[in-house]
């Protein structure tokens, strides 16, 4: 089996569509909405979850069974409808329409598979076995959940911030100057006992050597 290529995909604004109305079909719809995707779920029935974000009108519901044609302007399809003939069908339709699809207890028919995430605010941690172990890629993401408290997004926004501020000085920074320049442990330290602005300040003294 190939490896399965890593990629970060904006979805804020993008259709995406979930085939199914079960807990699995509503794992998923509540991950999409927290990037922004508009959602259409397509299933005779709904859990109470889904029918509850339904009713907050965060998605768009068809309540019958999936009908060829479905996915037509889809940015991504996930299909959680437990049922091998609509699998077949809807797999078919999307790669027949170069719409990546993902079904969920079917890696052979599915163009990606969603890893389990590790986030803290603009930091994600993307944790996948390729399908070969799920159980082993959540227990990892629960170990990792442990180590990576808010700090470190708090941290993504403060580099985020010497890097304009070295851009508008005009001074040129490699790769590996900025590999050198972060100090993770120390600028965390710094962070984590309310010294931003001295974790930045060394930041940006060790850019502009």
């Amino acid at each position: 089996m190939n490896p399965y290529y890593p990629i970060f995909l904006n979805l804020a604004g993008k259709k995406c569509v979930v085939i199914g109305g079960g807990q699995i079909a509503l794992r998923k719809v509540t991950t999409l909405l927290e990037y922004g995707a508009e959602i259409t779920v397509i299933s005779p029935r709904l859990c109470k979850g889904l029918r509850e974000v339904d009713s907050e009108g965060k998605i768009q519901v068809r309540r019958r069974a999936y009908q060829v044609g479905d996915l037509e302007g889809a940015c991504i399809a996930v299909i959680a409808a437990g049922n091998r003939s609509v699998n077949l069908h809807a797999s078919l339709e999307a790669r027949c329409n170069k719409i990546p699809v993902n079904v969920v207890d079917d890696p052979g028919l599915s163009d990606f598979i969603v890893p389990s995430i590790v986030r803290r605010g603009s930091v994600s941690i993307a944790i996948s076995t390729s399908g070969k172990s799920p159980a082993l890629a959540r227990k990892l993401r629960s170990k990792l959940e442990g180590e990576l408290d808010d700090k470190y997004a708090e941290l993504a926004l403060l580099i985020e911030g010497v890097r304009r501020e070295v851009k508008s000085l005009k001074i040129k920074v490699s790769s590996k100057q900025w590999q050198e320049a972060i100090d993770l442990d120390l600028m965390l330290d710094l962070i984590r006992q309310g010294h931003s602005r001295k974790a930045r300040a060394i930041l940006l003294e060790r850019l502009s050597k």
